[in-house]
């Protein structure tokens, strides 16, 4: 793979520049696109892992991606200078991995429906359970239904045309596009999770050519995508375990026997005379910000011992599973106390089971409606959709608008939309 292909600034599906004078570059304008975006603000009332609590904050989808942002860019940073030093790369082309790998961060959970990851479970169960509608799609757009994933949404969410907007969804660039594909294959590829639809298979084939990604009649992932997974991993294993601690689910010292090992045994004096006297809040915070960077240190180290592999196509695992041993050791400790303690708690497990009634309540009725919209009842329920996620076509199609509409809102939003349509409350002004 070539760096000049791979950071194409070519954008998808825009027919001309418009004129203006920029001081951006086509890669920082894609990050300002993302973080002035309506779609992105809604983010702060999209769960984490735990419900918003009236007074211990805790992250949400949009706190989380601004941290994974954060992440990626020093992640990019020392790839770029690597870049830079030793493999003679132009240093402005280089300089631009930071901006493109944040952009990609920003983006990685836009797809992500109501109510946590609980809500892709729920949106695939209502389809596994209605197995008398296959009959009525093709195998390819049966097993997207049944098998909903965000990543896959958030490309179709960032490239798709809804009505009253501009060609292109976002017009990102395709190096920035490429970015936050994780998956290069689609779901009927039968993995676990896969990075594009049936509806955006042209789409796919048309960032492959444009970034050279390619090789041997094998596509690849681009090699920025390690860095945006690396920052996810980081982020929201640790940030999830801060939360639990602000809510009181692990001791400090519970955390502080779980991360240490993460850090040199210089490090871990250094931080027990410099925490001496903090409380356990900002303990733990300064804990967390020492794991990141030696989590970014190694895994930075990770991508550049295994540069020629990455951009030849050959590895395809995440950076983590590549850490060094006592490393990757604290890793899987954390993420077993993590389904043990934090995913499987009971405020958690509550929280899935509103949303699978109310995902499940919503996309019964509304697939009623586009399978019998003769009905009056039809006809009323499709009014309340707005005109954005109304479409012609197949069923196919109509079917995957229902679930755009669906999966944008945010938790209160689909709780309200609930409550309203099964007559527990009255119907709201919304302006």
């Amino acid at each position: 793979m070539d760096w000049h292909k791979l950071l194409s600034p070519v954008r998808y599906d825009q027919r001309s520049d418009s004129g203006l004078v920029d001081i951006r570059s086509q890669f920082q304008r894609d990050y300002d696109r993302i973080i002035f975006s309506p779609e992105f603000r809604k983010m702060q009332s999209k769960t984490q892992v735990f419900p918003f609590p009236k007074e211990t904050f805790v992250h949400n989808r949009l706190t989380h991606s601004l941290e994974v942002a954060s992440v990626g860019r020093s992640l990019a940073r020392i790839v770029a200078d690597f870049l830079i030093e030793k493999q003679n790369i132009n240093s402005n082309l280089a300089n631009e991995l930071p901006t493109i790998v944040s952009t990609a961060c920003l983006a990685h959970d836009l797809g992500n429906p109501p109510f946590g990851h609980s809500g892709e479970d729920s949106i695939s169960s209502f389809f596994i359970s209605r197995e008398d509608l296959k009959s009525l799609y093709s195998n390819d757009e049966w097993s997207d239904l049944t098998r909903f994933e965000g990543n896959a949404n958030a490309l179709r969410l960032l490239t798709h045309q809804f009505p009253g907007r501009r060609a292109g969804g976002f017009s990102l660039t395709m190096a920035s596009l490429a970015a936050t594909v994780k998956y290069p294959y689609p779901s009927a590829a039968g993995k676990m999770k896969y990075g594009y639809f049936t509806s955006e298979r042209a789409i796919f084939e048309k960032i492959v050519e444009e970034c050279g990604l390619k090789q041997s009649g094998k596509i690849s992932r681009h090699p920025l995508v390690y860095l945006v997974e690396a920052a996810d991993d980081i982020s929201y294993l640790i940030m999830d375990m801060e939360d639990a601690h602000r809510m009181k689910i692990l001791s400090t010292e519970e955390i502080l026997e779980y991360w240490l090992p993460f850090l040199s045994i210089d490090y871990q004096n250094s931080f027990h005379t410099k925490s001496e006297h903090l409380d356990p809040n900002e303990k733990v915070a300064y804990l967390r910000s020492l794991v990141i960077n030696s989590l970014v240190s190694h895994s930075a180290d990770i991508f550049i011992e295994n540069y020629y592999s990455i951009m030849d196509g050959d590895i395809f695992v995440s950076l983590a599973k590549k850490l060094p041993e006592p490393i990757k050791n604290a890793m899987e400790l954390c993420k077993f106390i993590s389904y043990k303690r934090i995913y499987t708690h009971p405020v958690v497990q509550r929280l899935e089971i509103v949303g699978h009634k109310v995902l499940t309540s919503l996309l019964q009725s509304y697939m009623e409606a586009i399978l019998s919209p003769e009905k009056k009842i039809s006809k009323l329920i499709l009014q309340t959709i707005p005109d954005r996620y109304h479409t012609e076509g197949t069923l196919y199609q109509k079917t995957r608008c229902i679930i755009d509409y669906i999966s944008s809102r945010s938790d209160f939003e689909a709780l309200r939309i609930f409550r309203e349509m099964n007559g527990i409350d009255l119907p709201e002004q919304i302006v």
